[in-house]
This record gives structure tokens, sequence and C-alpha cells, in this order.
């Protein structure tokens, strides 16, 4: 894990889908929690844990995987980090980019909190474009 924790997590995500892995056990803190939140909620994941080990706080993903997966490799999740510690972006609510038109969604860090493109056009407020999630 670097510093860049944000970049870990997807990082993580990524590569246990590709190995077809059913967990992930991840760091937590008050900014993966709540991204982990949204991709629960968008239906990316199908479960989360919160694991105790040595005074440090774990959170364990079930990802959700496609039954009897046959052929070459397709992702189901695909994660892309944007803003970065050396190059921060951000944007307003007008400028939001629409991911496959609407079908996935930006995760974005704004002044009320981590939320989706969705809820940020609908309450007006831009921020920090995080990452997509396709």
């Amino acid at each position: 894990m670097g510093k860049d924790t944000i970049a870990d997590i997807i990082t993580s995500i990524r590569n246990a889908d590709m190995n077809r892995k059913g967990t992930v056990r991840i760091a937590s803190t008050n900014m993966t929690e709540n991204i982990v939140k949204i991709l629960l909620q968008e239906g990316f994941l199908e479960n989360i844990r919160k694991l105790v080990e040595n005074n440090k706080y774990f959170l364990v993903l079930t990802l959700r995987h496609r039954r009897n997966r046959k052929g070459p490799y397709r992702p189901i999740l695909n994660l892309k980090r944007i803003s970065r510690p050396g190059l921060r972006i951000y944007s307003n609510y007008q400028r939001i980019p629409r991911i496959l038109d609407g079908m996935g969604i930006v995760i974005l860090s704004t002044s009320r909190g981590i939320m989706t493109d969705r809820a940020a056009r609908l309450e007006k407020i831009g921020g920090e474009i995080l990452c997509y999630i396709w």
C-alpha cells in the first residue's frame, strides 16, 4: 500500500476481478468506506465485512461475478483513477462527464462528502473527480 489509498483500492479490486477471486481485503479508512458503500449501492459488490486484526481495521469485499464463466476473460468491473496526488482534476456539476451515456458512474469528492455523479448533479455541486467505474 502506498500513499494513494484510492488507487490502492482500485488496483486491488481490479486485480482480484482479473484473477477471478471472490474476495478482496483492503485497509479501512473513512474514504475507502465511503467509496466501497457507493460500489455496494450501485451493485458492483455483493457484500462488505469489517474485520479487526491486531488493532487494525480491514474491509473484506465480496465481488460480484458471473457464474460459470467460460472462454476468454472479460472484466465485469472496469475502474479508472482520474484525479491523483500529482494532478488533481476538479469539475463543476455541469461538466461532470457521463460514462457510457449514464451506464457507468463517476465518484466525486464534494463539499458534502463522497457521492456519485447523479447525486452531485441533483444537488448541483461539483468537486474532485476521483474515479470512473463502468
